[in-house]
């Protein structure tokens, strides 16, 4: 007999079934963790399909050593991307580490070759992108609630919008909750990140060390501290020398120092490897290299990535320093985790108060865990089932009296949760090894509605009997959990969704894009990748004794995608921002209203400012299911005024009910889609903005944006091209085209000889306008020799521009600019700033960054023949969306260039 008053073979386990609530066997004390992150309760699986590596006898294999080992890590970084996926992969799958990363921010601010959406749409992609990826590096996902609001040159400037104290209880929250015994980031804090927002991620993995383990640290957060024993930094890829270290930031030299966040100290010394990762060893299970296998998922983050080269074979090592350690440990480590003890008998350790029985219990466990993996057989997995069940029952019998202990409080959370994490893994375990799967879907293809009454079917195969199972929801107002009844394999169960319930959507948001965190809707779901879905089965069964659970998303059949609360009616403004010439008279706003149900028929009209006149005042609207129709409202305003904002909302009226926002649902190929709400609202100012009359505009789409559509502001007719377009002959009628971003890379057939139709439209007299280009650019493409340079970029919006030649035809006509026109830009002043150019070129304007070069490439204009070349690099198509009016004024400048008057 131990602290603990029991026997190791002297547990009883307690049946809980068939009483109307779900069991919960072990469970009483867990934190507020909805969607698990702790690793205490058992995930809901969906969403994704898995990959035969994660099914069956494949992820038995792997998952039989995690069972062994309580080896755990946390990775932090800044953007969905950063990660070191071949050091998750070979610790997760090599190693048997349980394996977590914290992504600050979910990379709203990056580019985007898949499609045409940016900030927060673009961080719904990227994070489901970075959950898809997970499938193959094996790591459980965390969230920061920061944005990210662009390039950022410093983490000044990054902590400055985030807020220090914002960025810290993410990572201390993240921690406290998965309570790994080492943290590690792939950024060391400082000038060889470069970007801002790594050095603040990399501030944050050694701060958070110490941070998380301070209870004087966010006491208001609920959890317990939670002290990491270990935290390293990736050795700088970035060129390092004694002389100097590069920041590709901002392109200089600066001088080889690094700070310790642990010890506070400077030191010059270059960063050593501590512990080499060897992410090209083979991995017989995977067939190929970690590193490979792990590239495979990186190479899903399309949106940046494109189509990326799978990694070769090889050795392939990545160094780590080691910042901080609570433990005696050598130069020259082996793994991370040298000097701590990941045997499950280390798990006593954290009890110093117990007598030994629980180490002797832990031993007894792991040898339950030692029996199946020694009875394991890819041909019948089952063999290692009653190795697992014996344990499981253990884990349950000691999660009980430890719960029940005199241990002191400390002791006993450090303890439940391991044990808690254990319990998963070998209910996971058995699972497999009986091959028991559960899929649960409904029976229609549309998401579900308000007041519906879902019939949902579940499907259930493999090697044992279904005890119970219960289909809950998650939404406010569902109810208790509902049994299924079962005919066979199959069970059915019917669950009423409230009048009430909101649609399912991310529970981050934000009011604009100025703000640079999120507001949550729900603080318990902080540092979730998403809004749980809202509806899970929940399938019980026993094997010899021990009791296991299995749970799953519901989905909907065809195509497979986990559902959805929506509204019957969806109301958007398109576009959801712009302007108002002051000269407008009439103008024509566009709402986009959509159907989720049946046949429907309703209304929809406009909330105006005082004394505006819409036609019509309201229109009849009827909505077939998943159609969306348009209704142009033509909108008569009065006395506009320049710098004012006005705010227009469309209502939409159906079935007794007003709707006031709307969704789109966001996402390509085999992404699971996310729903973003926004409210039906279009803003806009007043601008004194005017453009040559009757100009005909071509438009050739580059990787993605909402430029063309924002030209109409202007009373511009656009008419969208295809490369086939773009050729001698073919562009005759137009007075300008116009390339989309990064229209090069979109369009490699355009490089060199491709846009001889271009340059040969400009010589005839038209004017061609080049919106931002990257590497991939061909200086062939242009009339004149020109070449990016290393400072590409000035992403401080705020830093003032300069007006070198204002009364240059570009910036005089028909709207004469000023300083006031560049005021107010958002994000930033852009990317692919020219740093060469010839003399033929004119360079109207300069801005630069703190501690930049001026720079002079951002906009060049050049004659050719008897027309106009020009290369602009503002990001105006990030502005033109949000209404900005001096990008406005100047891309009607732009666009005018042909029909300015002779001398202008």
């Amino acid at each position: 007999m131990g602290k603990f008053g029991f026997r190791r073979r002297d547990w009883v386990v307690a049946v809980a079934l068939g009483l109307g609530v779900v069991p919960a066997w072990g469970q009483a004390g867990i934190k507020v963790d909805p969607t698990g992150l702790s690793g205490e309760q058992v995930r809901v699986l969906g969403g994704y399909v898995p990959l035969p590596i994660n099914q069956g006898a494949a992820a038995l294999e792997q998952l039989l050593p995690k069972l062994r080992t309580r080896a755990s890590l946390m990775l932090i970084v800044a953007h969905p991307d950063d990660e070191d996926s071949g050091m998750l992969t070979y610790e997760s799958r090599g190693q048997g580490a349980r394996v977590g990363m914290l992504t600050l921010n979910r990379g709203e601010g990056g580019q985007n070759v898949m499609s045409a959406d940016f900030n927060d749409a673009l961080g719904l992609i990227r994070t489901q992108e970075l959950l898809a990826e997970g499938r193959y590096t094996g790591v459980d996902q965390m969230f920061g609630t920061v944005v990210d609001f662009g390039f950022s040159k410093t983490k000044e400037e990054t902590l400055a919008q985030w807020g220090y104290d914002r960025v810290l209880y993410d990572a201390v929250r993240a921690v406290r909750l998965y309570r790994p015994l080492v943290v590690a980031s792939v950024f060391v804090g400082g000038v060889t990140d470069g970007h801002g927002h790594h050095q603040v991620a990399g501030q944050m993995a050694q701060e958070v060390f110490t941070a998380a383990a301070d209870p004087k640290v966010f006491p208001e957060m609920g959890l317990a501290p939670w002290a990491p024993v270990k935290v390293y930094a990736r050795v700088p890829f970035a060129r390092v020398t004694k002389e100097g270290m590069f920041d590709y930031a901002t392109g200089k030299i600066a001088p080889t120092r690094f700070y310790n966040y642990v010890t506070k100290k400077w030191t010059t010394d270059l960063p050593v490897e501590n512990v080499v990762v060897h992410e090209g060893e083979m991995s017989p299970a995977l067939g190929m290299t970690y590193l490979q296998f792990a590239r495979r998922g990186l190479a899903l983050q399309k949106t940046q990535m494109g189509d990326m080269r799978s990694a070769p074979g090889g050795a392939f090592d990545v160094g780590y320093t080691r910042y901080g350690s609570r433990i005696p440990v050598k130069d020259e480590e082996k793994s991370f985790f040298d000097g701590i003890d990941v045997t499950l008998a280390g798990i006593a350790a954290l009890a110093p108060s117990d007598t030994g029985a629980l180490k002797a219990a832990l031993v007894g466990i792991d040898g339950d865990a030692a029996k199946a993996a020694a009875a394991f057989s890819k041909a019948a997995p089952e063999k290692s089932a009653p190795g697992l069940s014996e344990g499981l029952k253990a884990l349950d019998g000691l999660i009980g009296s430890v719960e029940k202990s005199a241990l002191p409080a400390a002791e006993k959370e450090n303890v439940l949760h391991e044990l808690r994490v254990k319990r998963v893994q070998f209910n996971d375990a058995l699972a497999l090894a009986l091959g028991v799967t559960a899929e649960a879907s409904v029976e229609q293809t549309r998401d579900v509605l308000p007041g519906s009454q879902v019939q949902v079917a579940l499907k259930v195969s493999g090697g044992a009997k279904v005890e119970d199972a219960w289909l809950s929801g998650s939404f406010a107002g569902a109810g208790q959990p509902v049994r299924f009844t079962f005919a066979g394999a199959t069970g059915r169960a019917a669950l009423k969704v409230p009048e009430d319930a909101a649609g399912t959507r991310p529970y981050f948001s934000r009011p604009n894009m100025e703000q640079a965190v999120y507001d949550l809707s729900d603080m318990s779901l902080r540092n979730a990748a998403m809004t749980p879905y809202p509806m899970t089965a929940t399938v019980h069964f026993a094997y010899g004794g021990a009791l296991v659970e299995v749970k799953t998303v519901v989905s909907s059949s065809v195509p497979t995608m986990p559902e959805k609360v929506v509204p019957a009616v969806s109301v958007a403004m398109s576009p959801a921002a712009g302007i108002i010439p002051l000269g407008e008279k009439r103008f024509t706003l566009t709402t986009r209203v959509a159907g989720t149900t049946g046949d429907i028929e309703g209304t929809v009209r406009l909330e105006l400012p005082s004394g505006w006149a819409s036609e019509p005042a309201v229109a009849k609207v009827s909505l077939a299911e998943g159609k969306e129709v348009s209704v142009p409202f033509v909108v008569t305003p009065m006395k506009l005024e320049a710098g004012k904002e006005y705010t227009l909302t469309a209502v939409a009226e159906a079935g007794g009910k007003t709707y006031r926002e709307g969704y789109r649902s966001v996402g390509y190929g085999e992404l699971v889609r996310t729903n973003l709400y926004r409210p039906a609202v279009y803003r806009a100012q007043g601008v004194d903005v005017k453009v040559a009359p009757g100009l005909r505009v071509g438009y050739l789409a580059g990787t993605g944006d909402a430029v063309a559509a924002s030209l109409e502001n202007l009373g511009v007719k656009v008419t969208m091209l295809s490369v086939a377009d773009v050729v001698a002959g073919k562009l005759a009628g137009y007075d300008a085209v116009v390339l989309g971003v990064r229209a090069y890379a979109a369009h490699p057939e355009l490089r060199g000889a491709g846009s001889a139709g271009l340059l040969a439209f400009a010589k005839d007299g038209g004017t061609v306008i080049v919106q931002y280009v990257t590497g991939g650019f061909d200086a062939a493409t242009a009339p004149y020799p020109m070449a990016l340079g290393t400072e590409e970029k000035v992403v401080v919006e705020t830093d003032p521009m300069t007006l070198l030649k204002p009364a240059s035809t570009v910036l005089a006509w028909p709207n004469r600019l000023g300083p006031a026109d560049f005021k107010g830009w958002v994000e930033e002043w852009g990317h692919g700033f020219m740093g060469t150019w010839d003399a033929k070129y004119e360079a109207p304007l300069e801005v630069h960054d703190p501690d930049q070069d001026p720079q002079r490439g951002g906009l060049l204009v050049a004659r050719t023949g008897q027309g106009t070349w020009v290369y602009c690099a503002l990001a105006l198509y990030r502005q033109l969306p949000e209404g900005v009016p001096g990008a406005y004024r100047l891309f009607a400048n732009l666009l005018s260039l042909g029909k300015a008057p002779a001398g202008q």
